[in-house]
């Protein structure tokens, strides 16, 4: 009775919330004595896996499922788990897991707890802290259901490697057709999406047009880091909408999260709060972000972030 877990891809390829989960499920798996089993879909290599604690693969290959499907998706999980005869089942909290993680609780009649940040306290009861009312309090969920479905928060637990490697199986579920169609949006391939991000660039109304834009541009090409924006950026369509982040937008959960130009209103602040650190760069030293931020700079965006960026090209040519 192996612990599951679901490892999205994207164009054959791991995305890094699938090595987190992974690293989840190895660590609830040595809390129960067990072993840790993947389900793959058209993942083009699932050795990966095996650096992250997983001991077996149940690899799905079908030209089919290119395209996300929550439903068929979901019923694939379902049967891997009712193959493993696991009780408990962990997911990511994507925007596509969070689609079919539900439908997979009501096939398995299983509990779910989203945005879960903490190993579980206690296994017997099944307990787990996760993040509620938009990560401005902690909830501590006990899942008293005979299976059990774990939705990691991004960025909460980490990476964590280990010596092993993981067995592939080809695994053939039956799969019903279904008219109900989720696409992810995120197809960028040349840069880093916001939802695998550690860092998050961000910018707003500051930044006065369009035409600054490559001052968070080159900020985000220099940390590595993904490029986002405030909902009234996009709505004046400086930006494009996959790029708005907010409660109204995309969720962030990043380990350093930096809003340039950003008053931070409170739909914005509740779609971030997840990030572990967060920097404001504002000229408005009452601006309401600052009260929610770790650290804040008042000055002009167009003086601090090129000052910023010569200084983090220096730091990063002496290493």
């Amino acid at each position: 009775m192996s612990v599951l877990v679901y490892t999205e891809s994207d164009q054959g390829k791991f995305k890094k919330g699938a090595f987190e989960v992974a690293s989840y499920a190895k660590a609830v798996a040595n809390q129960l004595g067990t072993t840790v089993t993947a389900v793959s879909i058209n993942a083009d290599d699932t050795s990966p896996l095996g650096n992250y604690g997983v001991d077996k693969v149940l690899s799905v290959s079908n030209s089919e499922l290119g395209l996300f499907n929550a439903k068929i998706y979901a019923d694939i999980i379902k049967q891997a788990a009712e193959k493993e005869n696991t009780k408990i089942v962990i997911v990511s909290s994507s925007a596509d897991s969070k689609y079919l993680a539900p439908l997979l609780a009501v096939g398995l009649e299983a509990g779910y707890a989203s945005n879960v940040i903490e190993l579980p306290s206690n296994t017997s009861p099944f307990t787990v802290k996760r993040n509620a009312f938009t990560n401005k309090a902690f909830e501590i969920t006990q899942i008293n259901t005979d299976i059990k479905i774990v939705g990691v928060s991004s960025n909460a637990f980490g990476l964590v490697e280990s010596n092993g490697s993981a067995s592939s199986e080809d695994f053939l579920p039956v799969i019903e057709p279904s008219n109900l169609k989720v696409e992810s949006v995120d197809r960028t391939t040349d840069k880093v999406t916001i939802a695998d991000a550690d860092i998050v660039v961000s910018g707003g109304r500051g930044l006065k047009g369009p035409e600054n834009w490559g001052l968070i541009e080159e900020l985000a090409n220099v940390l590595g880091a993904a490029t986002a924006c405030s909902k009234p950026v996009s709505d004046l369509g400086w930006r494009p909408h996959s790029e708005h982040v907010g409660q109204t937008g995309k969720p962030v959960a990043s380990n350093l999260y930096i809003a340039i130009g950003i008053s931070g209103a409170i739909q914005h602040l509740a779609g971030v709060n997840a990030s572990k650190v967060k920097v404001v760069i504002n000229t408005d030293a009452e601006a309401p972000f600052f009260k929610a931020a770790d650290y804040g700079v008042v000055g002009d965006a167009f003086t601090v972030v090129p000052a910023l960026i010569e200084k983090l090209k220096a730091f990063k040519a002496q290493q």
